[in-house]
């Protein structure tokens, strides 16, 4: 465990961001305001969830109180609620909201995930730390799921995550450290925004594959021939490439299948 006990039923724990707390350990009144981390506390230990965003769509039948999204959630409703803690994440949710919650006296466990393997860390760190649980046995899975080497050689891609205007994945993401384990080369992560916008020219320049996953933004199997005419286009479960929970068991598995099937087409 990191930290230290601090007397009966509580610890002082440090986050992935380094913010020192007290959290009454284990937490029995949790509050996730990231999808992701919802699934992974849903599946592993669904009794402690107290509230959670509308846009935590997973598990599907998760039936407790929303709080809004991630970006504007109800701050006020959530002090109300009273949670042991609050979960977040550095790229979801807003500093200005955690430092709300915790002026009200809320701990805030804010994680930092950028690849897999930081994935994989903090959500080890989430469950023996934070909430004072077992790994839970999908994470193991998704330790050995994600270690073997990518295929070779890499194919040259582009992960588009909006239309209108064009943003697509580029440096030091999640889903670009996921993509390159599946031997993905993303053309436009040399470019120093980490999701840039591009114009209708750039988006095709020297890829082989365009990837096209179901959210946030909901690419149909009608936007490959329009935008990319005459390139392989996979259209893949937004899900398993931009979420770290559960579905980091299955990811790659999905994911290869999904890419073979857009160069058989």
């Amino acid at each position: 465990m990191t930290g230290e006990s601090t007397g009966v039923g509580k610890a002082t724990l440090t986050d992935d961001l380094g913010t020192t707390m007290e959290i009454v350990r284990p937490p029995r009144r949790v509050v996730s305001l990231v999808p992701s981390l919802t699934e992974a506390v849903a599946v592993s230990c669904p009794e402690i969830l107290l509230a959670v965003t509308e846009w935590c769509t997973h598990p599907a039948d998760l039936a407790v109180e929303r709080v809004r999204g991630t970006k504007n959630p109800n701050v006020r409703r959530i002090t109300e609620l009273a949670p042991d803690l609050v979960l977040c994440n550095m790229e979801e949710n807003r500093q200005i909201d955690v430092g709300r919650l915790r002026a009200a006296g809320i701990p805030v466990w804010v994680t930092r995930i950028e690849t897999v393997d930081e994935a994989l860390v903090s959500l080890a760190r989430l469950f023996t730390d934070a909430l004072g649980v077992d790994v839970p046995p999908w994470l193991t899975a998704a330790e050995s799921v994600w270690a073997p080497p990518p295929p070779t050689p890499p194919r040259n891609a582009v992960i588009p995550i909006w239309r209108n205007p064009w943003m697509v994945v580029g440096r030091n993401t999640f889903t670009g450290d996921l993509a390159a384990r599946l031997g993905l080369r993303l053309v436009h992560a040399d470019r120093p925004d980490r999701y840039p916008r591009l114009t209708e020219d750039e988006l095709t320049i020297g890829i082989e594959l365009a990837v096209l996953p179901d959210e946030p933004y909901a690419f149909t199997e009608t936007d490959g021939p329009d935008a990319f005419p005459g390139i392989p286009v996979a259209l893949v479960e937004g899900r398993s490439l931009t979420w770290y929970g559960p579905s980091l068991a299955t990811a790659r598995e999905t994911l290869t299948r999904q890419l073979a099937q857009a160069f058989l087409a």
